[in-house]
């Protein structure tokens, strides 16, 4: 190509110029000459640092890729005589792939002479639909391809991310009310325990004073050496009051 649209290190657009020209300016400024939109007339060439370039591109391409919404087909299949239990096996793996945001399709395979009884597919086909009715929605009707009939159902509500199914998170425990406080008696303290009376004890009456003698019925006991006093009589009781 002998011309070539130059844009600088700087985003400054430099004009066309030729291309060896072009070169010989990057290689001035120790960069590179890469071209960004080989379509254009002229191409549009850029002076930058290639490894930056393609480090910066490649980390655009998996920003993008993250941001993608990555859906999956996954197939159940069937046949006319399948009974209840492998049926309700196959149905809850289907709602299961439905809620993680991939399709599913339902498979009827017929063989042999199972082929003339295709009312059987029909019916299970649409027991399936009813199952499914609140996860996900018919993208695809009941149709025959060979000796299979099958059902496309897309989820209602897509993944954001390819990054697979995510976990639904766990529960927090219930929050627990605290303990009512429990009231302590009080203790009294020591000093103040001892200060208080003790229970008056059950009182006795005192004994009734003995009555006052005579100075004459007093007995008197003699002292040693002192001679006894003669006993009062009653001839001189009568004397004295003569």
């Amino acid at each position: 190509m002998p011309e070539v649209r130059v844009i600088g290190d700087d985003g400054e657009q430099l004009g066309i110029m030729n291309t060896r020209e072009a070169v010989r300016l990057a290689r001035e400024k120790g960069l590179d000459l890469v071209e960004v939109a080989a379509t254009a007339e002229p191409p549009v060439c850029r002076i930058i640092d290639f490894g930056k370039f393609q480090y910066e591109t490649k980390k655009k391409a998996n920003e993008a890729k993250k941001k993608q919404v990555v859906i999956t087909v996954k197939e159940v299949k069937f046949r006319p005589g399948t009974d209840d239990h492998d049926y309700n096996f196959k149905m809850r793996h289907a709602r299961q792939w439905l809620g993680e945001g991939d399709k599913v399709k339902g498979t009827i395979f017929f063989r042999g002479r199972e082929i003339t009884h295709r009312e059987l597919g029909s019916q299970l086909l649409e027991r399936l639909e009813k199952d499914l009715t609140d996860l996900g929605e018919v993208e695809a009707r009941p149709r025959m391809e060979g000796n299979q009939m099958f059902l496309v159902f897309a989820p209602k509500k897509h993944k954001t991310s390819g990054s697979g199914p995510q976990k639904p998170a766990a529960p927090k425990p219930p929050r627990q009310a605290p303990a009512p406080a429990t009231e302590q008696p009080q203790q009294q303290p020591p000093a103040q325990a001892a200060a208080q009376p003790s229970p008056p004890e059950s009182a006795t009456p005192p004994p009734p004073p003995a009555a006052a003698l005579p100075e004459s019925q007093v007995p008197t006991t003699p002292q040693p050496g002192q001679p006894s006093a003669p006993a009062a009589t009653g001839t001189e009781q009568d004397e004295h009051t003569s």
